[in-house]
């Protein structure tokens, strides 16, 4: 294959899961990789994406939306404000129009091609080419986010810098979305830019944080839920993605204004990337990788975020977090005021009319629990059932039950995490003793068995609007989840409870299981929650 001829719009790059019942024109079986042509036109044949990363799903999502928004004629409110409408007329016709998205990608075919010498590859800056240093490139290993690097420690598999595995381009074309969107900070490739060479570029301006998206029975229900209405302000012909722009970005100058949905969610990014085919362009040999903007930051705007407040009266997303389950912040998903907190959650912006698609979206959580700089722990990628006919548009009587579900089981965990951390001090006879031990255990056995708990609970909520609370039972919710803390507490205490020292210990910090006397609640006080904000 010559070089240059790999184009995104045609070529397989993106990984899918068909419906049941879904065929091609022919003999042939389905594809396991599509390319974005396939996918927008396809998309009612099409359960979901299947993406394994979850960064690099959040990610492409993020792009799907801006293209959605185009070939469905949703870029603004339009002359008579009729957005809402106009989005429910695209749902009616069951597919996004061949033609629209014909004309999209023969409009812009010569910025899909991930590999374009001499021209403008998709995503990428062909100056850093000139700007770098060409005898220190990153290297296809720092490109994969899965692979280590460097000095950095082996997650799934083992790779050396010397002896690299080429990625393929259907994963180099996943990797580049992940740096865009979830780069870190710190030190880069250098970049000489007017005659000043600098090596330090900011965290991506999703890195650290969870997103949260609609999820319909289809892609196509999917990408149509996962639109935000743009302001009354938005010129379509204005909010561009970065492919549609006519320059290049001045990285000696501040990073362009969003205008929009579309240039919001697809050009905020804080590096610059460069991908260096090899002889076939069916893999990556080297990669370039540093800074976009010298000493600048795009604002951190996103619909897909929970924005809470920091006890400085910052304002940062909820950060993603490998042991918080999904369910404790379904609250914070359905209700446009949750309740308050010292966070202050604020509900992602996309929630407000998903439901108007259907009342049967699911939610997905797609995130990367890390650091602002170079520390990864894992991917999170969690869903719920279909719970947004819940929504408070929808539902004002039953979803308040939720966030009160919510709390219990969140309160009851939290006891219990106290209890046996202060069991542990006394039983160690040091005050100062943390007891995480015996926390991880505990949290492990009850938060498991709690969401299951929660789950039974909500699916048991009255929804015709007939029932007070939608038919909430405070008492049998308090008891239940307070079962489950005491069952976890006995067990992970069970083992010092045969020595004197040890039972009286046990004994004595089980009081906090129930809230603690004012004595003891002085002594031992709850840990506050953490609302400062994430560094990045």
């Amino acid at each position: 294959m010559p070089t240059g001829t790999y184009n995104l719009i045609d070529q397989p790059c993106v990984p899918v899961r068909w419906k049941p019942g879904s065929t091609t024109s022919g003999d042939d079986a389905l594809p396991d990789l599509v390319g974005l042509r396939e996918l927008m036109v396809r998309s009612h044949d099409i359960e979901s994406l299947a993406v394994a990363d979850a960064p690099a799903h959040a990610a492409l999502l993020r792009v799907l939306y801006a293209l959605t928004a185009t070939v469905a004629d949703l870029t603004d409110q339009g002359s008579e404000g009729d957005w809402d409408e106009r989005r429910l007329d695209v749902l009616d016709t069951g597919q996004f129009l061949p033609g629209r998205v014909d004309a999209y990608f023969e409009q812009y075919r010569e910025r899909f091609f991930l590999f374009a010498p001499g021209g403008r590859p998709w995503m990428q800056d062909p100056r850093l080419a000139k700007q770098c240093d060409a005898a220190n490139t990153a290297g296809v290993n720092k490109l994969i986010v899965t692979r280590p690097s460097g000095n950095n420690h082996s997650w799934f598999r083992h790779d050396t810098d010397t002896a690299p595995e080429l990625p393929s381009a259907p994963e180099a074309f996943l990797s580049l979305l992940v740096w865009h969107y979830y780069g870190p900070s710190g030190r880069c490739s250098s970049r000489e830019v007017n005659g000043v060479k600098t090596a330090s570029a900011t965290a991506g301006p999703l890195r650290t944080a969870l997103s949260y998206h609609p999820e319909g029975d289809s892609l196509f229900e999917t990408l149509l839920a996962g639109l935000v209405p743009p302001e009354d302000s938005v010129n379509g012909q204005e909010d561009l993605c970065p492919w549609e722009q006519e320059d290049l970005p001045d990285p000696d100058h501040p990073p362009r204004q969003a205008m929009g949905p579309r240039s919001r969610h697809t050009g905020r990014s804080q590096h610059a990337l460069l991908l260096l085919p090899d002889e076939t362009s069916t893999h990556v040999r080297d990669a370039f990788i540093t800074w976009a903007y010298r000493g600048e930051r795009m604002p951190r705007e996103d619909d897909y975020l929970i924005w809470q407040t920091s006890q400085q009266g910052n304002r940062y997303p909820r950060p993603a977090d490998a042991g918080r389950a999904l369910w404790r912040d379904l609250d914070a998903l359905l209700l446009q005021h949750p309740p308050a907190g010292s966070a202050h959650p604020q509900q992602p912006r996309v929630f407000r009319t998903a439901d108007q698609v259907s009342e049967d979206l699911r939610v997905r959580a797609l995130g990367f629990d890390q650091e602002g700089q170079a520390k990864d722990t894992q991917f999170i990628d969690a869903s719920t059932p279909a719970v947004l006919g819940y929504a408070e548009d929808n539902d004002p009587r039953t979803v308040p039950a939720v966030g009160r579900l919510r709390q219990f089981g969140e309160l009851y965990g939290r006891r219990l995490d106290r209890a046996v951390k202060r069991a542990w001090a006394a039983y160690v006879r040091d005050a100062k003793a943390d007891g995480a031990a015996w926390a991880a255990e505990a949290g492990a056995r009850y938060w498991p068995r709690a969401e299951a708990e929660f789950w039974a609970r909500f699916r048991l909520l009255d929804r015709t609007g007939d029932v007070d609370d939608g038919g909430f039972d405070p008492a049998a919710t308090r008891r239940a989840f307070l079962r489950l803390a005491e069952e976890a507490y006995d067990t992970v205490t069970a083992p010092v409870t045969r020595t004197l020292r040890g039972a009286k210990a046990v004994s004595q910090a089980r009081i906090d299981l129930y809230g603690g006397t004012p004595k003891t609640r002085a002594a031992v006080p709850a840990p506050r929650a953490k609302t400062k904000e994430p560094t990045a």
